[in-house]
């Protein structure tokens, strides 16, 4: 009875064991290779391809890129990023919880407001949106402030940046160049709680550089 026993503990404990490894999961996604082999959706005509030197395994976008057949439900997303510093031309992010390109939530930075003169502005750095309700417009004409924030640490306009995008239950809170000190925390605006992820590149606008994107959850 006591080996039993002792055979039923070492099992659930492996089973608890080998439950939170998996819960602590990364994968590591490199983007030129899903590319190369078809593993992210273009199939709305996006434009994307793969970025000559510096970055390595990076990819420029515009529009949104979904990653096939991943689910994103609550969890860590590390990625790197570079806009460009053009006034009202470079917007760029990453989408989750998306049913389709009309149902999501994005987390995206505007480069071009990193260092505006006036804080009003530069509080426009990086912004969330839960579409399509709850647009940038509406947001910001009904709660100022909200839904929106500075950066800090400050990178270049045109530089890569590292953003770490934490989603737990009804929270979202952004972290720059691994900093510990949070840029931006914000309360969900809505109840959608999985679906995809992808790499947004407002629709329009100049095309991101997504690079060493990681998905822990």
């Amino acid at each position: 009875m006591l080996f039993k026993t002792k055979i039923t503990f070492a099992f659930l404990f492996t089973f608890f064991i080998a439950f939170i490894v998996h819960g602590q999961q990364v994968t590591n996604y490199n983007l030129a290779r899903l590319l190369h082999e078809n593993k992210l959706d273009t199939s709305s005509g996006q434009q994307v391809h793969m970025l000559d030197g510096g970055k390595n395994h990076g990819i420029s976008a515009q529009g949104i890129v979904w990653l096939k057949g991943v689910n994103f439900k609550d969890g860590t997303i590390d990625v790197d990023l570079r806009g460009k510093n053009v006034f009202l031309q470079s917007f760029l992010g990453i989408a989750f919880h998306a049913k389709d390109t009309a149902n999501y939530e994005v987390i995206y930075f505007r480069p071009f407001r990193f260092h505006s003169a006036d804080t009003p502005t530069r509080k426009w750095s990086v912004q969330y949106m839960s579409l399509p309700v709850y647009d940038y417009v509406k947001l910001r004409k009904e709660d100022p402030g909200v839904y929106e924030n500075e950066v800090n640490p400050v990178p270049e306009a045109d530089d890569w940046f590292h953003a770490t995008i934490v989603i737990k239950g009804d929270w979202i809170t952004v972290y720059i160049n691994h900093s510990t000190a949070a840029s931006f925390k914000t309360k969900k605006l809505n109840n959608l709680a999985d679906g995809k992820i992808g790499l947004w590149s407002s629709p329009g606008a100049l095309s991101g550089d997504f690079a060493d994107l990681s998905i822990s959850q």
